[in-house]
């Protein structure tokens, strides 16, 4: 809602320090290694491991000076960090500081490093690695080739330092790091170069050799310097990054982006959502309730009232999914007031007086009334468990909104009509009313809608699977890379054009589709493309950046400007697939065992079976929504291609 970034960081303990040291960590000097950190992992360590990437995660982010940053587990070996409010020129900032493990060690070169390079021999136990030189006249960079050692001479690293700060080289003027050392680091250090005086000591960060200087004479202080190809703000974000360093490396798996100005619109639509719900509701309460339906507005506005005063002492942060459950709940709670005053009507009806009107109606509704909460709630529970992001909110506004609107509609309205109740003898208590019979005879269309639901689901499941396919899931599911960007309507450029200039990239399929938002009327481009999880790992531009630098470069009239990205790796995607089927599948369960106690086994089985019934009907729509979107059937061959793969995967 406030716009910023949404990182999701798992720990990958495959690239933390190998055996023997090798690739060794800021941790290798206390024996660290790929496969103590797994078992790690697995005997309780990661919650020590997660700890320790928040607390320095933390530190880094204040750096970075954004105001509340919300950075919580997420999960057995994931994190998330939200970066409210974040602009898009300070994102990729962000990311690389996110992602840093900033593990540093001091490996000792080849002393026979010339003789091996020009015969191509590497010695056991060292490897050949490049040291990018910057030319100081004109400004060019080359790599010098090495041949280094695989571990840390003495197992010295990152793990010894002390503190570190930046300053001038006095002989170039190029930033350089110094950094001090603990005792023991220092007394390590000492003996190294006391041992190597002549020999070139390489200092490889995160497996990079940044410098290899030479030993001129021993180094018994306990402090040094780092220098390298870096500026002022490199060497200030990296000397951070060697304060704080992890023990484990991080890398993204999630990321959404939502600029500033897009999440103002969205607030302003969940606003006007939210008020128009209340209207409506209350405006149907109050016609076709008359005084009762005044009652059932105090309630509901009560009811609104309560819910953000119960979201904000639970300190909920609020998100789109959010405010729609918060909708929903409006509509929900008037259910009780309905299913209690149409007791009341049919009380009325058989002769009672106003008062054993009252009574009867609160009486007999209420076991439907906790029945029908009781089964949402197991639901909106699991949403919570389970769920993730924005997931988790709507079911945390799901979840509150029932238990406060049971409370209004049991208890703050009861407590309107005894009051009223007892200022006087009431004669009458009027409703409208629409219906005047309600003996509807809906098994003599039994069949025909047995046939027509079913229809319903058959072909569309079928039409999903068979041509749809993948592409009828969303990038949540699926995984790839959505971008969203405004752009200059008088210069609105065909899709056919927008997918052509996204063909260089060699991306596969691109789903590219304009949309207009219902709350701005304003309209903006959506493009979907897959994701790659090769250039995430190396650190390299998602593909839906570098869709973006196509089109903008592609087309310069249409003013392209990003608004929102969200990349979601495969593995995101199907892990969300994966928890929304077992919310579903313990939901049902959950239902089955409640009916069957509360009633009888037949009752949940049957209810069970029209549930599942409703789920498969709802899937079955949504995927014949396609024959209506652009573009739904003139690229039926590729979709068929697409679903071989998805029906795999299910």
């Amino acid at each position: 809602l406030k716009g910023g970034t949404s990182f999701l960081l798992e720990l990958d303990t495959a690239k933390a320090a190998v055996a023997n040291g090798v690739s060794g960590t800021n941790g290798a000097a206390k024996g660290t290694n790929a496969p103590a950190a797994e078992s790690m992992l697995s005997r309780r360590g990661d919650n020590i491991l997660v700890e320790q990437a928040i607390s320095v995660l933390r530190k880094r982010v204040d750096a970075l000076g954004v105001a509340e940053p919300i950075i919580q587990p997420a999960g057995e070996k994931s994190i998330l960090v939200q970066l409210p409010g974040l602009t898009e020129a300070d994102k990729e900032n962000a990311r690389q500081q996110l992602r840093r493990a900033a593990f540093l060690e001091f490996r000792m070169l080849d002393p026979r490093m010339q003789e091996h390079l020009a015969s191509g021999l590497i010695p056991p136990g060292y490897e050949r690695k490049g040291i990018v030189v910057k030319d100081k006249r004109s400004g060019r960079q080359s790599v010098e080739p090495v041949i280094i050692k695989k571990a840390p001479e003495q197992g010295l690293t990152g793990e010894y330092i002390r503190s570190t700060d930046v300053s001038l080289n006095p002989m170039t003027g190029e930033p350089i790091i110094l950094f001090s050392l603990t005792s023991e680091g220092a007394r390590i250090f000492a003996d190294v170069t006391t041992k190597q005086v002549g020999q070139r000591l390489g200092i490889v960060l995160d497996g990079e050799v940044i410098s290899a200087p030479n030993i001129q004479t021993p180094i018994t202080g306990g402090s040094g310097q780092i220098t390298g190809n870096f500026d002022q703000k490199e060497a200030i974000d990296l000397a951070s990054a060697l304060d704080n360093p992890l023990k484990v490396p991080l890398r993204i798996i999630d990321e959404r982006g939502v600029d500033p100005s897009l999440g103002a619109d969205s607030v302003a639509s969940g606003i006007k959502a939210a008020v128009y719900g209340v209207i409506a509701v209350a405006a149907f309460m109050l016609v076709y309730y008359l005084f009762a339906g005044v009652v059932a507005n105090v309630a509901l506005l009560l009811n609104v009232l309560l819910l953000l005063g119960v979201m904000c002492s639970l300190d909920v942060t609020y998100t789109l999914p959010g405010i729609a459950g918060i909708v929903l709940t409006v509509g929900m709670a008037v259910d009780a007031n309905v299913l209690i005053y149409e007791r009341m009507r049919e009380e009325l009806h058989a002769g009672k007086s106003v008062r054993g009107a009252v009574s009867a109606g609160y009486s007999k509704a209420f076991g439907t009334i906790l029945d029908s909460n009781l089964t949402t709630l197991i639901t909106s529970v699991l949403l919570i468990i389970l769920g993730t992001g924005s997931v988790k909110g709507f079911g945390v506004a799901l979840t509150v909104g029932l238990v406060v609107s049971m409370f209004t509609a049991l208890v703050v309205t009861r407590l309107i009509f005894d009051a009223w109740l007892a200022t006087g003898e009431r004669k009458s208590l009027p409703m409208f009313s629409l219906i005047k019979a309600t003996k509807v005879d809906f098994l003599k269309v039994a069949k025909p809608a047995f046939i027509l639901s079913w229809a319903i689901i058959i072909g569309g499941l079928g039409y999903g699977i068979f041509v749809r396919g993948g592409n009828m899931l969303g990038v949540e599911f699926a995984g790839g890379d959505s971008l969203v960007m405004r752009f200059n309507e008088s210069s609105k450029p065909d899709t056919g054009a927008l997918r052509k200039a996204l063909d260089e990239l060699k991306l596969g399929e691109a789903a590219v589709r304009y949309e207009t938002d219902p709350g701005s009327g304003k309209q903006f481009l959506n493009v979907i493309v897959a994701h790659s999880d090769e250039a995430a790992a190396k650190g390299e531009a998602s593909n839906g950046l570098r869709a973006e630098q196509v089109l903008k470069k592609a087309f310069p009239d249409a003013k392209f400007d990003r608004v929102a990205l969200d990349t979601v790796g495969p593995a995101v995607g199907f892990a969300v697939q994966k928890s929304a089927i077992i919310a579903s599948l313990l939901s049902l369960f959950g239902i089955l065992v409640y009916v069957a106690f509360r009633y009888e086994f037949s009752f949940a089985v049957g209810a069970v079976l029209a549930v599942i019934h409703d789920v498969l009907m709802t899937i079955g729509l949504y995927c014949l929504t396609g024959l209506f979107h652009e573009g739904g059937l003139d690229r039926k061959s590729t979709r068929l291609n697409s679903s071989h793969e998805w029906i795999s995967r299910m």
